[in-house]
């Protein structure tokens, strides 16, 4: 019923998980093309934009007193662990006398019409805690922040799981949506709303026997921990693979190359080589004998039956449960609120996209095919082996597509601060952080600055490396935009002898609230934490200077950001990044295409110095399409995984893979080898893997039709900005699409509308060759 607190953390994106992928060896072709650009007038860089870049290359060491002046976030309570906790114990006393209000309703019209109103509070209230401690669990240096993080996130989970499966809130919901007096009083974010927790609670089984509920409860609580042994086992070390040292003659490495053969002959012995090591790498690149490369791939690719024992029981317990709650299954259960809505319209999409990209998959494995015939002599073209893959492919790392000086990390903020003013009117102004408000010195607040409103939200950037921290990029939202001046919480009601717990709780929400100008009412603003782990600057070596693959990654984790600095929306179950996953990644994975665009590129010069070329450089790399189409094959298996099959007495998760390989695929699967063991995405990702894909072909339409021509355009940014990234998930994601592209027939989002998606062009270049 209240939002899953799993959906604060947007990860970087699903990777192309082809097993065990690594860069070729062969140079790759080079092709020169016009890239369109309108000439434009530039707004030149202010004199925020340009203390961004000072901000990020030369970030100053701040003293900062041991006694806090206030705390986490502008918190004043928050300057200690035990505060965390504290506050965790006070949103309890609130959160069950709100809950004791809204079972109350009935009681009178007035309280039903403010049922789905005190529901949304009540999510935020227990999310403002839950997503605050999420991010102090995964970016706090201080354990003893850590484990108080983590006792406020299991104490308030477990009472939104109460929530959950409450019959009395359900039935009181029952009541409001049964009424059509008071449905005609809900606008369409309130019904919304309404209608995310109506099917919360249905996928809870609320209206099931007592009996029964008990069953989901702890078929539920078996796949949690099921989940979490799963994910262990995906990202467990494999065994080694054992070398000849005769088997590595000829390599094409000249430095690790020639040590790992004079380990070799030293030691007289064969070589342990462990899959994902640099030696492996090298091996699997420059080997031109293809048994070292076929032994390591297939150490990498390796499963222990236990680990692959408890994925089928994973899934097993999925189906189990959605049969539960009267679905065919896991899929059937998860889908009814995404875009695609079944199971059947995901595969029209997966079918139409497999049609689409299979053609120039096979002209590129038939590229490969001729490499390989040239390099061992053959009279016929020889099969591509999975282990063939990164040895005859071409190198191609993410590059730019014009030649640009490096980019310092201050600049590619400025870049990012000054495309955002010319698109919606807005940007990134440092700010000052008081003693105790952040959790490390690495981290710098930015105000999120509107020309007419002033300040709409707050980033907080935590972007270098640090022992203990959370790997990866990650966009966090610690707090979501929602109304807030009618929330009536005098109503809610006291508990003697607990007035100091409820002032704490009330105290903690009051600093979130702002009234902006032009606007009715008072909103809570959004805040958000970037999470990355690019190097530190230090004094010798100077400023951060990104790869281009790292610029790509902040562009995306910002298109996240700006999605929920926008999303002004009224209540916080919609607001920006609160919407369905096989639609957050459009905005994120847009932003990815502006740097695409020289005129764009341009805005990373500050005194608009560089001439902005038109002819840029662009790798024709055969693999991406080999690349893209394995990804879609793992979309497939992973909606095959999550089908009524499960429950089959004879389902057997590696036989079911290769089907899908013999069925559908480019090459052999590999016999002995059982990669779903490491397909982590099942977990998190079940039975929406195909999301990243169907986001990707929408963005890659969406700039070539919308903003490739002129992409500074402040017209087309608002229109942008107004109709879709405004409405957050409080709007049908089909008719804003379609609105957006002026293409009315998508609004149905039925099976035709996935098979039009579906063969839609995907940009290859941004989504394969971006962040890794």
């Amino acid at each position: 019923m209240l939002a899953n607190s799993t959906r604060n953390a947007l990860k970087k994106r699903p990777q192309n998980l082809q097993p065990f992928r690594f860069q070729g060896c062969l140079l790759p072709k080079r092709a020169n093309r016009p890239l369109t650009t309108k000439v434009q007038h530039l707004i030149h860089a202010s004199v925020d934009d340009k203390a961004l870049v000072t901000l990020f290359d030369q970030p100053r060491s701040t003293f900062r007193s041991p006694f806090a002046t206030t705390g986490l976030f502008g918190h004043p309570s928050l300057t200690h662990p035990r505060a965390l906790i504290s506050l965790a114990d006070a949103t309890l006393v609130r959160a069950q006398l709100l809950t004791d209000r809204i079972l109350r309703a009935r009681e009178s019209r007035k309280e039903l019409l403010r049922v789905v109103k005190n529901l949304d509070r009540l999510s935020d209230m227990l999310c403002g805690v839950i997503d605050l401690a999420e991010l102090v669990r995964n970016a706090h240096p201080d354990r003893s922040w850590v484990d108080a993080a983590n006792r406020a996130y299991e104490t308030l989970c477990e009472f939104m799981n109460v929530l959950n499966t409450h019959v009395g809130l359900y039935e009181v919901l029952k009541a409001v949506l049964s009424d059509p007096s008071i449905v005609k009083t809900l606008g369409p974010e309130a019904y919304q709303t309404a209608l995310i927790f109506w099917r919360d609670f249905e996928k809870s089984a609320i209206d099931l026997p007592p009996e029964q509920r008990n069953k989901f409860v702890s078929l539920s609580s078996d796949i949690l921990v099921l989940g979490r042994q799963f994910l262990e086992g995906a990202s467990a070390p494999r065994p080694p693979a054992s070398i000849k040292p005769s088997q590595l003659s000829g390599l094409k490495d000249k430095g690790m190359g020639v040590r790992l053969q004079l380990q070799a002959q030293f030691t007289q012995r064969d070589l342990q080589v462990y899959p994902g090591s640099l030696q492996a790498q090298m091996i699997m690149r420059s080997a031109p004998e293809e048994e070292p490369r076929r032994q390591v791939y297939l150490a990498a690719n390796s499963s222990t039956p236990q680990q692959i024992e408890i994925l089928e029981k994973l899934l097993r317990t999925r189906a189990e449960l959605a049969r539960l709650v009267g679905r065919d299954s896991f899929a059937h259960m998860t889908l009814d609120d995404k875009m695609a809505k079944t199971p059947d319209n995901v595969w029209n999409f997966l079918d139409a996209l497999m049609d689409h990209t299979k053609p120039f998959a096979r002209r590129a494995l038939h590229t490969l095919s001729e490499r390989k015939q040239i390099h061992h002599g053959t009279s016929s073209l020889p099969i591509i082996q999975a282990w063939d893959r990164d040895f005859y492919c071409p190198p191609d790392p993410p590059a730019p597509p014009i030649p640009l000086p490096p980019l310092t990390l201050g600049t590619v903020f400025m870049g990012l601060s000054r495309l955002f003013q010319h698109m919606y009117g807005i940007s990134l102004r440092p700010a000052d952080s008081a003693s105790g408000e952040v959790w490390h010195t690495d981290v710098q607040k930015l105000e999120v600055v509107d020309q007419d409103q002033g300040i709409i939200g707050w980033i907080y950037a935590d972007l270098f490396a640090r022992r203990g921290k959370a790997s990866g990029a990650a966009h966090y939202t610690v707090r979501c935009s929602r109304r807030t001046d009618d929330d009536d919480e005098a109503s809610d009601g006291t508990v003697e002898g607990a007035e100091v717990r409820i002032y704490e709780s009330q105290e903690f929400e009051a600093v979130k609230r702002h009234r902006l100008p032009n606007q009715d009412g008072i909103y809570q603003l959004p805040l958000v934490v970037l999470l990355c782990e690019f190097a530190r600057p230090t004094p010798s070596k100077g400023p951060t200077v990104l790869e281009w693959h790292e610029v790509l990654t902040l562009f995306h984790e910002m298109g996240h950001a700006m999605h929920s600095m926008i999303g002004r929306t009224e209540y916080q179950n919609v607001a920006g990044t609160r919407c369905a996953t096989d639609f957050v990644e459009l905005p994120s994975i847009l932003m990815e295409h502006f740097l695409g665009s020289p005129i764009v590129l341009s805005l990373f010069d500050a005194d608009g110095t560089s001439t902005v070329r038109q002819i840029g450089n662009h790798h024709n790399d055969p693999c991406h399409f080999i690349d893209t189409y394995s990804q879609i094959l793992l979309a497939a298996v992973d909606q095959v995984y999550h089908s009524p099959a499960a429950l089959d007495p004879t389902f057997d998760s590696t036989t079911e893979l290769a089907k899908v390989h013999s069925t559908r695929g480019l090459m052999p699967h590999v016999p002995g080898t059982s990669f779903q063991a490491q397909f982590g995405h099942l977990y998190g990702y079940g039975a929406t893997y195909y999301s990243y894909l169907l986001d990707r072909a929408i963005a890659s339409r969406v700039w070539r039709n919308v903003f490739l021509n002129d992409p500074l355009d402040r017209e087309t940014g608002e229109k942008y900005k107004c109709e879709v990234l405004r409405f957050g998930g409080g709007k049908d994601p089909w008719k804003m699409v379609g609105d957006l592209l002026d293409v009315p027939e998508l609004s149905t989002g039925d099976a035709e509308a996935m098979r039009e998606i579906g063969s839609w062009k995907l940009n290859s270049e941004i989504g394969i060759h971006g962040r890794h």
